[in-house]
């Protein structure tokens, strides 16, 4: 144990099975039902398989809850896969989760979710797709010049106002998720019946419109990605291990539950996206929720959908930095980071250093790139993380066999091994289809080789001390 962590106060056990669920299923479902369709269908061609894509997606997001299931029961402190990973192979793996978390993975994902949120914002306020001011270098998407747009300034400031929400306590970010949650799976609701029960929702539709494709187990993997996005989020609530009550029966239970929940909503959403618009009118819409809405009830409908759109990604975004922000703590605590950062508020009980670099860095990530280029950075160092940690469920099972575990992962070994062997065909193919954002990924992986022995070094001289 780090002397830093013998005088300072804990955090607090607040976070209920309906804030645990609320959290799952509300950073989950974010931006991406709403903005990937189109995506996935530009890269299958039909309705089928995207909706095959959508299913495979899914019982791989549920294979992981079910692994995660174990190790968070068995493991329940903050940090999640910072701790799951740091047990079964060592500090030099649980910090380079931690490390990719913090500078890439997370991060990103925050922006993705802020710059999506500003993306339906511009329904109602179109300038905030005028820019505000154009990089001239080829640092912007694609290698052009990087345009800063007046909507991303408002995502910076979204972040930075969710960031302030919880520094001021878990249990003000809990009952801010529970409350948002629930509104937005109401509102999802709401857009699923007027779909399928419209009188432009055509069967056919789902059978005999198709697009143009680039064909084979590219195109499926490309659509892949753009799903696992929009599952992506699902291990979040281990993040928050020490700040749950009774974990050992919670995470199992929200864990399996809510990722299933989640299936369920996103096939019916997309079952009505594609019984009122044909594949094609899907591919061309940036929009598809709007868009479909526009043409079952007129303009009032589009602008229904994209206030239902922005209480969605809100609540995400509010989950993404609720949880995400133990994760540098974690590191820290245990001395592998900035001492400040290992630090809980002694009013709120909040990590809240460690809150506020991730809303920090988090922000500066909006001026980085389009919603695409995001989500795709975010993808590949995650899912190497994820692999690693279904394996760790193996590995655990031999290195401490007497682990007390209150859960253990339905299927094992299968289940664990199965998820592990899609996801080294996933990195395959992302590795082939987006080489530049698996390229930054690598790259801070990498570059978190030599951030280990820096701090291990320093661990060592303070121990020593």
């Amino acid at each position: 144990m780090q002397p830093s962590k013998l005088h300072q106060p804990a955090l607090r056990r607040a976070l209920g099975p309906w804030s645990t669920v609320a959290i799952i299923m509300g950073t989950v479902i974010g931006s991406g039902i709403f903005l990937v369709p189109a995506d996935m269908v530009k890269a299958v061609g039909s309705p089928g398989t995207v909706f095959a894509v959508w299913v495979f997606g899914g019982v791989l997001s549920l294979f992981g809850a079910l692994t995660y299931a174990e190790l968070s029961a068995a493991l329940p402190e903050a940090g999640g896969e910072y701790v799951y990973l740091t047990a079964a192979y060592g500090p030099f793996f649980g910090f380079l989760y931690a490390w990719t978390q913090t500078w890439v993975a997370k991060s990103a994902s925050i922006a993705a979710l802020a710059t999506a949120f500003y993306y339906y914002l511009a329904d109602f306020l179109p300038g905030l797709q005028a820019p505000l001011y154009v990089v001239p270098w080829p640092i912007g998407p694609g290698g052009g010049p990087l345009e800063i747009r007046y909507g991303q300034l408002l995502a910076i400031c979204l972040i930075l106002l969710l960031s302030a929400v919880n520094y001021r306590g878990v249990q003000v970010g809990g009952h801010v998720q529970v409350a948002v949650t629930a509104l937005k799976v109401l509102l999802i609701g709401g857009v699923i019946a007027v779909g399928l029960f419209s009188r432009q929702a055509h069967v056919l539709n789902l059978s005999t419109s198709t697009t143009p494709i680039p064909g084979g187990p590219a195109g499926f993997f490309v659509a892949l990605v753009a799903a696992l996005w929009a599952y992506d989020g699902w291990n979040n609530a281990g993040m928050l291990g020490s700040e749950i009550e009774n974990p050992q029966r919670t995470f199992p239970l929200a864990l399996i539950g809510g990722v299933t929940a989640i299936i369920g909503v996103y096939l019916l959403t997309n079952l009505a996206y594609f019984s009122v618009l044909n594949a094609g009118e899907v591919a061309g819409s940036d929009r598809v929720a709007a868009d479909m809405m526009r043409r079952v009830t007129g303009p009032t409908g589009s602008a229904v959908v994209s206030v239902a759109a922005m209480i969605s990604i809100f609540a995400a975004l509010n989950g993404s930095i609720l949880s995400g922000s133990r994760v540098p703590y974690a590191m820290a605590r245990d001395g592998y980071f900035f001492r400040h950062i290992g630090r809980v508020h002694p009013a709120f009980r909040t990590p809240s250093a460690s809150i506020l670099l991730l809303g920090v860095w988090s922000s500066l990530f909006v001026l980085s790139g389009h919603y695409s280029d995001l989500y795709n950075a975010v993808i590949f160092p995650s899912w190497i993380l994820y692999g690693m940690t279904a394996a760790a469920v193996i590995v655990l099972r031999r290195k401490q066999p007497d682990l007390v575990r209150p859960y253990r992962t339905w299927g094992y070994p299968w289940v664990p091994l199965a998820f592990v062997g899609v996801t080294i065909m996933l990195l395959y193919q992302t590795l082939v289809s987006s080489p530049r954002a698996a390229a930054i990924g690598l790259v801070v992986i990498v570059l978190g080789v030599p951030g280990f022995f820096y701090w291990k070094g320093r661990r060592k001289d303070s121990a020593a001390s």
